[in-house]
This record gives C-alpha cells, sequence and structure tokens, in this order.
C-alpha cells in the first residue's frame, strides 16, 4: 500500500516531536549567593527597608541640587548614550519576537538565455529562450528543541541587561552631582575661611610692626608674619583654581559648557533620611549593575541553550508558488501557475567542527558571566561596608575636629594677648595661628567627608534610579 505525500509529511514532523521532551532547552534559575555576610557592619539589619527605594527628590533638602540633578539627568551625554543602547537592544528584542513567524518573499524576474550553437540544446533552440517569473517564497522552521525560544529569551535578556546599564549610568550620575555640588559648597566654606584669616593676618603683620618699632619684637618675627600672609594667599589661590576646575567638571556632568555654578551654603545641607541599609538581599534587585550582571548572565545562559540545540537535526518547511511563462501574454494566466513544498529534516554531521566549537564558547561565556555576577555582588556589598564605615568615621571625626578647633582658636587668642603684653615666645604665637587654620579647614573637610560618605551609601545600595 501506497502511503499518501500528506501521511508521509505528518510523519516527518511527528518524528522530532516525539524526542522534543528529551532534549528541550532548559529554563533559567538564579544560582545560589551568599548574601548574609555581604555587609560587613557591626549591626546586621534586619529590616527589609532601605534608603535605596527613596528617590533622590525626596533624600536631598537643597532645591538647586534637586533641580541641577533633574537637569543632569536630561542632557547629560552619558545618559543619552546610554539611552540608545536601549534603543538598540529593543530592537533585536523584536526580532527575537519574530522569530516564531514563517519569512516571505516576493520576486519579480525576466530571464533571457541564448545558448551556444554548439552547445547540446544550441542546436535545437536557436533562438532566444524568455521567461517571465512573479512568485513568492514561505519558509518556517519548528522550534523543536528550543532554538528560537532561547533566541528569544536571550534578546529579551539583552534588552533588560541595557535597561539596567542606563538605571546604573544614572545612579552614578545622580550621586557624582550630589558629591561635587557638595565638595563645591566645602570649598566656597574654606575659600571664606582663607579670605578671613588673609585679612587678619595683614592686620596681624600691622601689629607686628608696630611691636618692632616699640622694641618688642625683632625683624624675625616681622619676616615671618609677613610670610604667614603669603602662605594665606597661596592657599587662597589654590581654593579658587580648584573651584574654577571643579566647576568645569560639574557642567560636563551636566552635559553643558564650562560656567559658574550657582549653589547654597554647606551649613545648610541635611540629608534627613534615615541611613537604612535594608537587608543584603536587596542588593539583588536594587543595584542597577548587580541587575545589569544577572541579565548577562541569562543572555549567556539562553545562548548556551541555542549552541546546544544547533546540534539536533532542524525541521523546516518552504514553499514557493506564482506565475511562470515564456510569453509575456500569458504570464498571469492560470496555466501559468506553479507551486512547490518541500518538508526537510536537517541534521548537522561534518561542518569543521564550527557547531561543536560554538556550544564550547558558549558554556565558558556563560561561566565568565556566572563570575562577574558574582564578583559585581561581592563588589556592591563591599562598597556598602566602605560607605558605612566611611560615615562612622567621618561623623566620629567631626566631634572631634571640633573639639580640636576650639582648642586651636582659644590658643591662638590667649598666644595673640601674651604677645601683646611680652608673655610669649612669637614662634608660640605662630604656631597657633597655622594651627587653627588648618584646624578650621580640616573642619570643612570631615563636613564634605560625612555628607559624601551618605551620598556614597545611597549610590551603593542602588539609590538613584527611581
Amino acid at each position: 500500500m501506497k502511503i499518501k505525500p500528506t501521511y508521509k509529511l505528518f510523519l516527518l514532523l511527528s518524528a522530532p516531536l516525539l524526542l522534543q521532551s528529551c532534549f528541550v532547552a532548559k529554563d533559567y534559575s538564579r544560582p545560589e549567593l551568599e548574601t548574609e555576610s555581604l555587609y560587613r557592619t557591626d549591626n546586621l539589619p534586619q529590616d527589609s527597608i532601605s534608603m535605596a527605594s527613596v528617590s533622590w527628590r525626596e533624600l536631598f533638602n537643597d532645591e538647586q541640587l534637586k533641580s541641577y540633578i533633574a537637569q543632569g539627568l536630561e542632557n547629560n551625554l552619558d545618559i543619552r548614550i546610554a539611552l540608545q543602547n536601549v534603543v538598540a537592544a529593543e530592537a533585536y528584542l523584536k526580532q527575537g519576537k519574530a522569530g516564531y513567524y514563517p519569512t516571505l518573499s516576493g520576486t519579480a524576474s525576466f530571464t533571457r538565455t541564448k545558448n551556444s550553437s554548439n552547445s547540446q540544446f544550441g542546436s535545437f533552440f536557436t533562438r532566444p529562450l524568455e521567461q517571465y517569473e512573479l512568485s513568492g517564497s514561505l519558509s518556517w522552521e519548528a522550534d523543536i528543541w528550543g532554538k528560537i525560544r532561547s533566541n528569544k529569551r536571550a534578546f529579551g535578556a539583552s534588552y533588560l541587561q541595557s535597561v539596567s546599564a542606563h538605571q546604573a549610568v544614572k545612579t552614578n550620575l545622580v550621586a557624582s552631582i550630589a558629591s561635587t555640588y557638595y565638595q563645591l559648597m566645602a570649598l566656597d566654606k574654606q575659600r571664606q575661611i582663607a579670605e578671613q584669616t588673609l585679612e587678619a593676618r595683614k592686620s596681624s603683620l600691622e601689629t607686628t610692626l608696630a611691636l618692632k618699632d616699640a622694641g618688642q619684637v625683632t625683624e624675625v618675627a616681622v619676616k615671618q608674619t609677613e610670610a604667614q600672609v603669603h602662605t594665606t594667599e597661596i592657599i587662597l589661590i589654590d581654593l579658587e583654581n580648584n573651584i574654577k576646575l571643579l566647576e568645569n567638571a560639574f557642567c560636563i556632568l551636566m552635559g553643558e559648557t564650562s560656567h559658574k555654578v550657582e549653589r547654597g551654603s554647606l551649613d545648610n545641607q541635611t540629608i534627613g533620611t534615615d541611613l537604612k541599609t535594608g537587608v543584603p538581599y536587596l542588593l539583588l534587585t536594587n543595584r542597577p549593575d548587580v541587575m545589569q550582571a544577572e541579565y548577562g548572565l541569562i543572555n549567556a545562559f539562553e545562548l548556551t541553550n541555542v549552541a546546544k540545540s544547533s546540534l539536533y537535526p532542524s525541521l523546516s518547511l518552504s514553499a514557493n508558488g506564482g506565475f511562470q511563462s515564456l510569453e509575456f501574454e500569458n504570464w498571469l494566466d492560470a496555466s501559468s501557475l506553479f507551486s512547490q513544498l518541500v518538508g526537510s529534516l536537517t541534521q548537522p554531521i561534518f561542518n569543521g567542527r564550527r557547531l561543536r566549537t560554538q556550544m564550547e564558547v558558549a558554556k565558558a561565556q556563560q561561566e565568565q558571566a556566572l563570575l562577574s555576577y558574582k564578583k559585581t555582588l561581592l563588589t556592591a556589598g563591599r562598597e556598602v561596608s566602605d560607605a558605612l564605615y566611611t560615615y562612622n568615621a567621618e561623623t566620629e571625626k567631626l566631634e572631634a575636629r571640633s573639639k580640636e578647633l576650639e582648642a586651636y582658636s582659644t590658643a591662638e587668642d590667649y598666644s595673640e594677648e601674651l604677645l601683646n603684653n611680652g608673655l610669649a615666645n612669637y614662634l608660640e604665637v605662630l604656631t597657633a595661628r597655622q594651627n587653627a587654620l588648618n584646624s578650621e579647614l580640616s573642619y570643612v573637610d570631615s563636613q564634605y567627608g560625612q555628607l559624601n560618605a551618605m551620598v556614597e551609601l545611597y549610590r551603593a545600595l542602588g539609590g538613584g534610579w527611581r
């Protein structure tokens, strides 16, 4: 008994489907990761609430700073580059979704053939042969082993990876703008201190000249006081230069040409949000770079599925049909219709080890992605720990520097009074003055350090992109 062509095609389709359950592509599952001890802190948090969930609009209280952050998120060039990467990944995602659909192409052609007189058919066909064709071709591959599905998932993971990369740029940008803004205000305060100190030292120089005329000090004291005036001038010049350079860097963050940056006062800056880190596990969903690394792992996992499925037979159907005629007048007649239907099952055998190499490379890249994911998570935990310890250290230093500044300021006042009454060595006065200035500048550094540590903790926990 002869088997009908329809049954043959059915058997061809059924054979691979029976084996599908044995070789279907695997589903991704998140690897087991140690997150309990990611933070090195004296009090391991148990609260699921993290300051990373707070919007930067609520975190910062300076309206000028919030305006700069909003402007930077709109105009920063790195943000715009990352956004174009998202657009490109979205196009690939659409391509992956279309993998399930058949491909269709249309062809219109005219062929003119003139055979050689000495050829096999040249003696029979002396005139040129002309053929007109209008046809369409359709082809479709069955997703037996999950190759198309895995390819689609790989494109989806790549798209989400680009979205996370965009979010990571936003997080870093918010932190950079806030940190630079605070640093500019710290330099402003140090410049103000230097200007006041310069005026005071110029006044001291006049006093020292009067004391020399009265015979209470020598020319050495005059020159030492004059040197302190010039030392303060140098400090002021450096501060002015640093402010200009930092303003230029700030403008780059804003995506603008260099200009003066309007800002508030350092003493008015506070961050009202509690420093809640949340449980370490939250880093997996709060840190954009951690999410980006996991999506990279998912992409590599799915591409490994694709490489594996390429080793198995592929089932494809193709159809071709249209109008074909030797005469232009009969081109679109019903008698010119033709059609072809092909079902094929193709098993790679010898291909120069290309498919096997692709699979081995895909597995190696998947392992690399896993290691990169683990490293990114460890780095995130370390950055949170660093920010916590830095904030605690700067808070303690700020309290100690406040007492240090008070002591040095009192010592400077006492030494000036003793000198004026001829009861102190002038070297003691110079030392007291310099210590007081250094202490005051260092106090401002600690003020900035505390604010910057809070910003860094916010970034390390994954805040700023929401």
